[in-house]
């Protein structure tokens, strides 16, 4: 069974549902997942973790690689980000999320349970800072042997605060940082407003907005999004 659109966009949806005909949001995404062919919300979700492309990268992506994570603003590639810490967790790994720009009440509304919003169980942890950037990450994962995996959200960010290092060397970091210790990284990135869907309906390693020049062959592998759809490359 195929859906009529990504899960992201079914999500939102059923928010702007919600918000029109003042019902609750379990309903909403119930009525949504009825209407695609599923009881129930919870059925639908069931069906997308079975299928999902998070759970397809999370095979591919191995212990010590850095791996990028790029799409045009609401394309779904945070979602996606989160998905895969997700599923992480659920394998018993230690799955870390780190944003300057997101509340734990906004990731309430984006993602799988994360912070405060968890399971009894497994989940994804935050780390939410004003002053993110490479040593932020490491200093938060350093001592894990576990083969921990984590997002960041994201490339351009790191660029922002003046004093941080060059973007180029945190990205050097990073991937020094994931080889020595075997964590697996992922690094959420923008995609250039120049990239045209319509000449063509993915982008690549060449559509990546860089404020500043960064040698992109550091990442393992690159995964790119855009309406629904995905491509993988290996490093430039």
């Amino acid at each position: 069974m195929k859906l009529s659109a990504p899960v992201y966009r079914l999500r939102r949806n059923a928010r702007n549902l919600a918000r029109r005909e003042k019902i609750s949001l379990s309903r909403a995404l119930d009525r949504v997942a009825t209407a695609e062919g599923f009881g129930s919300w919870n059925l639908l979700a069931s069906f997308h973790r079975n299928t999902s492309p998070s759970k397809r990268l999370l095979e591919l992506l191995q212990p010590g690689e850095l791996l990028l994570l790029a799409a045009r603003p609401g394309h779904g590639k945070t979602r996606l980000g989160l998905e895969l810490l997700d599923d992480a967790s659920r394998s018993g790994l230690r799955a870390v999320f780190f944003s300057s720009e997101y509340t734990e009440k906004d990731l309430a509304g984006v993602g799988p349970d994360v912070g405060n919003n968890r399971r009894a169980r497994n989940s994804i942890e935050p780390v939410l800072s004003d002053e993110l950037c490479a040593g932020t990450v490491t200093a938060s994962l350093a001592g894990d042997c576990g083969g921990p995996i984590a997002v960041v959200d994201y490339l351009q960010v790191l660029d922002q605060r003046r004093s941080s290092p060059e973007l180029s060397e945190q990205i050097k970091t990073l991937k020094a940082f994931a080889g020595a210790s075997g964590a697996r990284l992922v690094v959420l990135s923008q995609i250039h407003r120049c990239y045209d869907p319509v000449r063509k309906p993915l982008p690549d390693w060449t559509d990546v907005r860089l404020p500043n020049p960064v040698d992109l062959s550091l990442f393992d592998r690159g995964c790119f999004l855009n309406d629904g759809k995905l491509a993988v490359y290996p490093s430039p």
